[in-house]
């Protein structure tokens, strides 16, 4: 499979490499006052589409619609979730159709319509930047103990997982890919070449979701793979470091103008782990994502860093202030940019009375980000939700424009 695909790969990867495009453009950083960006998820349908079985007319008009709000708001880059579950919101040799789309896996849309390609072009038109944020692991989302989603042949005929079934793992009702399987890996670097080649897109985006948990049933693989580890955890690190590593090559090598970041949980390890930790009390995604992010920012292994701080300032257990100054400490000395992940939804959840109640918890953070120097720009998530706050969309308004 893998090699069938790099054949079909290979001949528009050297018509690239000789035409005039590796001329690096003025990217946003360079012509403005940082990144602001927002994030656009497909999955469940949560922002776009709105819901399964639109055609491609309506597939149209929700995106010029979500696009016009986003630069209304004052955002100048959009993160758009383009495969969800291991299916793709374009059309793609090793991914089949998103089932968000259509409402069945494998099917594309009507008239041949290619909403990446759309998105991107619409993005740009309007003096945006489109990044392709990617799940590299997941197969399933949502299933439950009365309603599992881990069944390998509901998915559709050409899905990677079914066609090789050893790659896969079931974790609490749904299924994952197997990070400790080096095909595994490779197949994921190849879906990135397929959308570095083939998009004008602006970088490649994977957010926090790597091994789903600690319980993760990859015994036989540590056996295989990780003699020369002392322990599982330290193994199963330096497979996501790996993943890091060659999506790094790879994009450095077929469109180095292309920025490559991820979106890690805010907190990589408790300072009660490690002195080098951050003064917090929460779940460490060192050691139950098996994320090493301070080492990814360290060894400049990606171009930004965008760690989801989802608390207020003052929180009692990860408190927003302490997380920035300790981010902004690992960015510090390298060319890595730190981008700062805000939780605009729980504006939407918020009872008065509460912290995150208005717009006020939001911009009070935007304000403290404007200490750090290392502090290059924002992401919230997520678009529609913003979208549904009145309180928000006026505050940022008026922030952006001020900046």
């Amino acid at each position: 499979m893998i090699k069938r695909i790099l054949c079909l790969l290979i001949p528009a990867f050297i018509a690239l490499a000789s035409c005039d495009y590796i001329k690096k453009p003025e990217t946003i950083q360079e012509r403005d006052t940082g990144l602001r960006g927002v994030w656009v998820a497909s999955v469940i349908n949560l922002d776009y589409p709105s819901r399964t079985g639109l055609n491609s007319a309506r597939l149209r008009e929700e995106a010029e619609y979500l696009l016009d709000k986003a630069r209304e708001i004052g955002f100048n880059a959009v993160f758009l979730q383009v495969r969800p579950c291991a299916d793709a919101l374009y059309p793609s040799l090793l991914f089949p159709w998103s089932e968000y789309l259509s409402g069945t896996q494998g099917k594309a849309p009507d008239g041949d319509f290619d909403p990446l390609m759309f998105w991107t072009e619409q993005a740009h038109k309007r003096g945006m930047e489109l990044h392709a944020w990617i799940n590299p692991f997941r197969i399933t989302r949502g299933g439950t103990k009365d309603k599992p989603n881990a069944d390998i042949n509901t998915l559709a005929e050409n899905h990677p997982a079914r066609l090789n079934p050893d790659w896969s793992e079931e974790y609490k009702h749904n299924l994952y890919f197997n990070p400790g399987i080096p095909g595994v890996i490779d197949y994921i670097v190849g879906g990135v070449e397929e959308l570095i080649i083939n998009y004008d897109i602006d970088g490649i985006h994977f957010d926090d979701y790597f091994y789903p948990g600690i319980e993760f049933d990859d015994a036989e693989e540590f056996e295989k793979y990780g003699e020369s580890f002392e322990s599982v955890g330290d193994w199963r690190r330096e497979n996501i470091n790996t993943l890091i590593k060659k999506t790094r090559d790879l994009i450095k090598t077929v469109k180095p103008e292309a920025e490559f970041g991820v979106s890690p949980f805010g907190i990589w390890q408790n300072n009660d782990s490690t002195g080098l930790g951050s003064d917090t009390k929460g779940l460490e995604s060192y050691s139950v994502y098996y994320c090493d992010s301070r080492k990814w920012v360290r060894n400049e292994l990606v171009d930004y860093i965008a760690p989801q701080i989802y608390w207020n300032i003052g929180h009692e257990s990860a408190d927003y202030a302490k997380l920035l100054a300790w981010w902004a400490g690992v960015a510090r000395g390298t060319g890595v940019k730190l981008y700062t992940g805000h939780a605009g939804y729980r504006v939407l959840e918020a009872e008065p009375g509460d912290v995150w109640y208005g717009a006020d918890e939001i911009i009070r953070q935007l304000n403290l980000n404007k200490q750090y120097e290392e502090v290059k720009g924002s992401i919230h998530f997520r678009l529609g939700t913003y979208l549904r706050t009145d309180a928000l969309v006026e505050a940022l308004k008026k922030e952006y424009s001020q900046s």
